[in-house]
């Protein structure tokens, strides 16, 4: 046996199908691509053609909606807090910077803190949002609690400032009375006759 003298096993490999090669080989003419239409031009394609019928895609309901400003939120329980304290995990400050080491939330997420499960450990906890539970839970250990109105990418985006002071200033208001123009003149922008 050499190289050259392999050949696949019998069976497994099927000669191509000589289409448009006369009358004769019962392929010729049209090449099995029937008379006119689409598909018997060069070129066609097409994605989940059923026949005709409504393809099953197009039956199914729709249903949901993805806002495109969503903000992504991470909830933790005092009582994570509290097993994270007793294995010496964390210490008596958790800025936001402590639970992204941890891996808790990335850069761009938002942190809240939820009153489930029992709180001993003295913590100083930073995060966007406290549920009553909870920010009882930690004045009540002794704690306190700091509300961060950045993410961690906001605040690092804020130049020659302190990352724990740029995560707890809060953003600037919104001028009311600038807020109140700018409608105004959307109003009459789609409604001409109320000029």
């Amino acid at each position: 046996m050499n190289l050259h003298t392999l050949t696949p096993a019998k069976g497994s490999r099927k000669a191509k199908k000589r289409v448009g090669r006369g009358p004769g080989s019962g392929n010729g003419t049209t090449a099995g691509r029937g008379t006119k239409g689409h598909k018997s031009r060069s070129g066609y394609t097409t994605k989940n053609f059923e026949g005709g019928q409504m393809p099953f895609y197009r039956q199914l309901p729709k249903f949901g909606f993805t806002p495109p400003n969503r903000k992504s939120v991470v909830g933790i329980n005092v009582g994570q807090l509290e097993e994270w304290a007793k294995k010496g995990k964390i210490g008596m400050d958790m800025p936001l910077e402590a639970f992204n080491k941890l891996g808790v939330i990335g850069k761009t997420e938002y942190l809240k803190i939820l009153g489930d499960g029992e709180l001993t450990a003295k913590l100083n906890v930073t995060a966007h949002a406290f549920s009553e539970r909870a920010k009882e839970k930690i004045e009540k250990a002794g704690g306190t609690i700091t509300i961060a109105h950045r993410t961690i990418a906001e605040a690092r985006a804020m130049k020659n400032v302190d990352l724990a002071t740029a995560v707890a200033t809060p953003k600037k208001p919104v001028d009311e009375h600038k807020k109140a123009v700018k409608a105004q003149k959307k109003a009459q922008k789609n409604n001409p006759d109320s000029r």
